[in-house]
């Protein structure tokens, strides 16, 4: 391989008990804590920003500049929320992150409240996923226990309480403005922005919302410097990366690996193809991100690179899709999914999710036509941007991806095979079998 593997956030997940306090020790865990409380609250923000950290959720913005926004000296207090929804068709490394290793997870919201100035933190965390609920509640706990939450942490003066709240399973609430009114007990809806949470947010308050992988990065960066962290990957993308692989292939499973790597790189780590099968389209971050097709396979997985073939790194969570799959079923599910999923706030995402699915039904049953495919096309370009949230773009990025690869496909759909075994409208389920090997 032209490109290692780097277990880092992964490196001791072969521990039977690193999911506990005791067995994060061993592995040098909280050491982190202890040096950044001993930190200026502003040179751990530099830090972050100097390491260049991008945003592990799927838009990647810079995750120290992010954390500047927050006002200080504002008389308000400040809250950290960190987005535990993962709910994205495809997209399975937190879950796995937070079963796995879930004191990181708290180090680095310990940490990140502190260089912030919040005196409370929240984790929302998918309700679908009630072992990850409970590995995060139980490290809460063991942490508060030994005196690494709560008041005055390792004397430093610092104060903080960790709240673990589940949510009811709704894939609105993994954006950060709907999280928010969630968290207040409303139903979960988009804000209008601005203002943007940094300003006001959680209780009309200064908060800075983050994903879970993001946060996790967060002791490595502190304990071994900006320099350190950017030694991996690209200038603009840098340091490493969780990728879940999934799919049609060999093994599927969470690969860590510098961002840059190519998807063939981590095809050949998966074990590449199922027997018989060959690669048909792929993509590299979620349901929500333009698809890719086997001509791609060699392009690096960075956030400018992905960008500039017109599609989006997104969660780093490929899927990967063989000949026994249709591409106008795959896309009519997935438009099906965001259907199911709008909450209805705003026109263009309610009624134009509606619509769109029901074009392409049209082209499941055998009957669509070229004017329907123009259609679609319109209707895609009249929800892009103009939805209260990301989730309007989102049902509008499949369509317009795959007819410009697969239009042929749309107009004889009838006549191709399917894999009925296989759901692409489904996440990924990780499991402790797919890590066997993984990274070794």
């Amino acid at each position: 391989m032209s490109t290692p593997l780097t277990p880092v956030i992964t490196e001791h997940w072969d521990h039977p008990d690193l999911f506990t306090l005791e067995g994060y020790r061993r592995t040098g865990g909280y050491t982190a804590l202890a040096k950044a409380l001993s930190m200026d609250p502003d040179a751990i923000i530099g830090t972050v920003k100097d390491s260049g950290l991008r945003g592990r959720g799927g838009a990647g913005f810079p995750t120290g500049l992010k954390w500047s926004f927050v006002p200080q000296g504002d008389g308000k207090p400040h809250y950290l929320v960190v987005n535990a929804d993962e709910s994205e068709p495809g997209a399975c490394k937190d879950v796995p992150i937070m079963i796995a290793n879930p004191h990181a997870l708290v180090e680095g919201v310990i940490i990140t409240s502190f260089a912030i100035r919040a005196n409370h933190a929240f984790i929302y965390i998918r309700g679908e996923v009630p072992e990850a609920i409970r590995r995060v509640a139980n490290a809460v706990r063991e942490a508060e226990a030994a005196g690494l939450i709560g008041t005055n942490i390792l004397g430093s003066g610092f104060d903080l309480k960790i709240t673990v709240h589940s949510g009811a399973g709704a894939y609105i609430c993994g954006e950060e403005t709907a999280l928010l009114d969630s968290l207040e007990g409303y139903r979960g809806q988009p804000r209008l922005k601005p203002p943007f949470p940094a300003v006001a947010g959680l209780y009309a308050s200064p908060t800075v919302v983050n994903n879970v992988e993001t946060i996790t990065n967060i002791p490595w960066i502190v304990n071994n410097g900006a320099d350190w962290f950017r030694q991996f990957g690209t200038e603009k993308s840098p340091g490493f990366k969780v990728f879940a692989v999934s799919g049609h292939v060999r093994r599927p499973g969470i690969y860590e690996a510098p961002l840059g790597i190519t998807m063939r790189e981590l095809l050949d780590y998966a074990g590449g193809m199922r027997e018989g099968s060959e690669v048909k389209f792929w993509i590299p971050g979620g349901s929500s991100v333009p698809m890719l097709t086997a001509e791609h396979l060699d392009v690096p997985l960075t956030y400018e690179a992905m960008a500039e073939i017109g599609t989006m790194l997104g969660t780093g969570t490929p899927m990967v899709f063989d000949q026994t799959v249709s591409v106008v079923k795959a896309v009519t599910r997935w438009l099906e999914f965001y259907k199911h999923e709008s909450c209805g706030k705003c026109t263009p995402c309610r009624e134009g999710t509606y619509w769109i699915t029901g074009v392409l039904q049209r082209f499941e049953e055998g009957r669509g036509t070229d004017p329907d495919l123009d259609l679609l096309n319109e209707l895609c370009s009249q929800i892009m941007g103009r939805s209260f949230c990301a989730l309007g773009d989102a049902a509008a990025t499949p369509f317009p991806a795959a007819v410009k690869l697969f239009r042929d496909e749309f107009l004889t759909a009838t006549t191709t095979p399917v894999d009925e075994s296989f759901d692409p409208a489904r996440s990924y389920v990780f499991t402790a079998d797919a890590l066997e090997g993984v990274n070794a």
